[in-house]
């Protein structure tokens, strides 16, 4: 459910009016029902909360919201207002999914916001979903995609500041971006995928012109490997054209080097169209690509787009049951 305070209560409620939802999967949330039964009265969603003690309760009967609820916030929580109950709470819903999951109880994971700030003050200091999650899957190797319809995105590094992601930015570690990106596109059916990797600095460097040598110490060697391993990645790019290139259809994913640049291009094409894949993991994990949006938090207006695509593509990349 995310950061309570936040619009994901509200988003839920908003796509989950929609029968396409059903008819594709059977929604668990897990969460505080008592939230998402006042969520469902400001978005004015003809629905019902039905609290459940875990998936084999949940119906998937268009109409009822099925609720694991783990009550862990009054139901009259402050809409839009930093709050450690609601960041310990979102820490824990996010938990409990994750633990389900690796037991097999769920197919997918689908995250709502969560607020780093309430995150941190409820007592876990991760950066955001995508870290909780390979440190509660012992995952080592993963990144952070962006999909979006003409352009799909993988960070080398995400929520750090930019002078640390310069340092983080190592070969080996943009090798092994470029390995996942050639791996999860392979699963979702390229024969080949043609993945082109930015550089760090401004026109990729230009030979020297601009920067310290990075391109040539940390981007290069990795483009390298992967070449040799057969991997179709060129790099690296300069990032101002690289990604209208990419949205043209020169390539099927860009390898980003820090958080804006590469979520700035996939933002331009519009907040509702982004979906946030954690990829590298042993569970299926995708996200709405926005934040906690506070100061629309309790109107009744945020847009539950982005939640919707995200609900899709998270049961496009589930395996699938017998039946379904």
């Amino acid at each position: 459910m995310g950061d309570g305070a936040g619009v994901g209560p509200e988003i839920i409620m908003k796509a989950l009016r929609d029968e396409a939802v059903y008819d594709a999967c059977v929604p668990l949330v897990i969460g505080d029902a008592a939230l998402l039964d006042r969520a469902g009265r400001i978005v004015g969603a003809d629905l019902r909360v039905r609290a459940v003690s875990g998936p084999t309760e949940a119906g998937g009967e268009y109409g009822v919201v099925d609720c694991l609820d783990l009550a862990l916030l009054p139901a009259d929580l402050p809409f839009g207002q930093i709050s450690a109950k609601a960041g310990n709470a979102a820490y824990r819903y996010l938990e409990k999914a994750i633990r389900l999951a690796n037991g097999g109880e769920l197919d997918a994971i689908c995250t709502a916001p969560l607020n780093k700030e309430a995150l941190h003050k409820g007592g876990h200091l991760y950066p955001g979903h995508t870290e909780i999650l390979a440190s509660l899957t012992g995952t080592e190797d993963y990144a952070m995609m962006l999909s979006a319809p003409r352009l799909k995105v993988i960070h080398v590094t995400t929520h750090i500041g930019i002078i640390d992601a310069i340092r983080s930015i190592q070969p080996d570690r943009v090798y092994e971006v470029i390995r996942l990106a050639d791996e999860t596109l392979k699963k979702a059916g390229y024969a080949k995928p043609r993945i082109a990797v930015c550089g760090i600095n401004p026109h990729a460097g230009e030979n020297g012109l601009f920067g310290y040598g990075e391109e040539e110490e940390k981007v290069v060697p990795a483009v390298e490997r992967a070449r040799r391993e057969g991997i179709e990645a060129v790099g690296p790019l300069p990032a101002d054209t690289l990604f209208f290139r990419a949205t043209r259809g020169d390539f099927d994913i860009v390898v980003a080097m820090y958080h804006d640049q590469g979520h700035g291009p996939i933002k331009v094409l519009g907040l509702d169209a982004g979906v946030n894949i954690t990829v590298g993991l042993p569970i299926i994990r995708t996200s709405v690509d926005h934040g906690t949006a506070f100061d629309i938090a309790g109107k009744g207006v945020a847009d539950e787009a982005s939640l919707k695509e995200a609900l899709r593509q998270a049961v496009e990349l589930a395996p699938k049951r017998a039946g379904r």
